[in-house]
């Protein structure tokens, strides 16, 4: 049974490529796609909470733990999306290595998991968004920039639900067009950051930097070397992004060569960033200070007059990267949308494609309205805190498949192959798991409610669906 559901992956994956946009992102791209989402909002937020409440400046070393971790995940990442090029990512691997079953539920997650990740995304680009139109004397009324429920309740996220329609309309229009424009989101972000190191460089002062590893005041996690673990398990939810890298498998070219390069590159590029943004943020500023939405601005505030320029420079590369890890967290969730729908567990209609757009319509319309009701309704730290549970069980999943086809299929061709398999996809599984231990309890209660609900669309629906679709394609039929 699992090796007919690896031939009907396959399969499935060919198929896609000749309906979908194939060749649409190059090395080049796919990169891009996954520094648009791992240099999103950890970058530019993350980064100051780590410093300021666990590790000071030794953050950088939190920073090498987690892009460490991120890099064991991405090799098993890289060596299943080379042997099995399809759209759904984790979802098809796990199809493909643990049968319908285990897949519906990975599947059934990421979709919680992606709209929620989009969606806390589109409300911090909305405080961006209207802090720039403010400085400019023409910002919205707390009414329109607040929710109907948290503490600052308003009416409406107006600005989160303008991002929203906008990126998935891109996405809309064709997978070209949205490479090309996240290119040149993520050309202006990467440049942005590099002129804050570069400039702030000359600012650091040796005084921010000592003691390098703050004295633990008592508690695990307040500072000293388990302030650097738990800045390391905080900043490691950073790096979630490079799945999306995967999900452009059926659109990449030459994907058994260019996804390998471009998971791996995103974690190498994104972890450099981060450890100098980490050394030179905590050198212009106490990093008690970095407590704050805007921490690189602040560090750049820091520095006096001198820098004036650069903190504007990185309100607007906030704003602009945002907006990018918004249109690339949407990719990924319509991307598997479609390839659930095309395996007969979501409605057909959900995995349609435009003959002319060359882009999953149907799936792009759903997760743009539900995408805009969840950022315009939702405060973010209710959206947060489900993002992360879902990606350390995918990062669990498809290591625990690189082991398990090595044994079952040796046969494969692997254009990419794991290292000393056994002992990297050990790491990666004990780092995410570790990190699913720290998570709160009501993050898996919520996880569970939304899996109960799962689990009844499954045996209620999907299931009988899908074998019948898969026995029609092991069979050598089609849809």
């Amino acid at each position: 049974m699992a090796e007919r559901d690896l031939d009907a992956i396959v399969t499935q994956a060919e198929r896609d490529r000749k309906r979908l946009d194939s060749g649409a992102i190059g090395p080049f791209s796919l990169t891009a796609i996954g520094i648009a989402s791992v240099v999103g909002a950890g970058i530019f937020v993350t980064t100051g909470d780590a410093a300021s409440q666990y590790a000071g400046p030794a953050v950088v070393i939190s920073f090498l733990l987690a892009g460490f971790a991120a890099g064991v995940t991405a090799l098993c990442y890289a060596e299943l999306a080379a042997m099995i090029p399809a759209a759904g990512s984790t979802y098809s691997y796990a199809y493909a290595t643990f049968g319908s079953f285990l897949a519906w539920f990975i599947g059934w997650d990421l979709l919680l998991e992606y709209l929620f990740a989009a969606s806390t995304v589109a409300v911090g680009w909305s405080g961006y968004a209207n802090a720039a139109l403010e400085s400019l004397g023409i910002g919205l009324p707390d009414a329109l920039v607040n929710p109907p429920f948290g503490d600052d309740a308003g009416v409406i996220n107006v600005p989160a639900i303008l991002i929203v329609f906008l990126t998935c309309g891109l996405l809309f229009l064709g997978m070209r067009e949205s490479a090309r424009a996240n290119n040149a989101m993520v050309a202006l972000k990467i440049g942005v950051l590099i002129a804050f190191a570069i400039a702030g460089a000359f600012f650091v002062t040796g005084a921010n930097l000592e003691p390098f590893v703050p004295p633990n005041e008592g508690g695990f996690g307040d500072y000293g070397v388990s302030g650097i673990l738990r800045a390391a398990g905080v900043v490691f939810f950073a790096y979630v992004g490079f799945d999306a890298v995967s999900t452009a498998a059926a659109e990449a070219r030459r994907p058994q060569r260019t996804i390998p390069v471009g998971l791996l590159a995103t974690v190498a590029i994104s972890t450099a960033l981060y450890v100098v943004i980490g050394v030179v943020m905590t050198g212009l500023v106490d990093y008690h200070r970095l407590d704050v939405p805007d921490p690189i601005a602040e560090a750049a505030r820091a520095a006096g007059p001198s820098l004036a320029w650069l903190e504007t420079a990185v309100s607007v590369a906030a704003v602009v990267g945002l907006a990018a890890t918004v249109l690339v967290t949407f990719y990924g969730q319509t991307r598997i949308f479609m390839r659930m729908s095309s395996d007969g567990m979501l409605p057909d209609a959900l995995g349609r494609v435009s003959g002319r757009l060359r882009t999953p319509g149907p799936a792009t319309i759903v997760c743009a309205v539900a995408g805009a009701a969840v950022a315009g309704l939702l405060p973010i730290d209710v959206l947060g805190e489900l993002v992360s549970i879902g990606t350390l069980l995918s990062f669990t999943i498809v290591s625990a498949a690189v082991v398990v086809l090595r044994h079952r299929r040796p046969e494969l061709e692997r254009p990419f192959r794991v290292p000393a398999v056994h002992l990297v996809a050990g790491v990666a599984i004990l780092a995410s798991v570790a990190l699913i231990a720290t998570l709160p309890p009501t993050t898996w209660l919520r996880l569970a409610v939304w899996l109960a609900i799962g689990l009844v669309i499954y045996f209620g629906y999907a299931r009988r669906r899908t074998l019948a679709r898969m026995e029609a394609l092991g069979s050598g039929g089609g849809q």
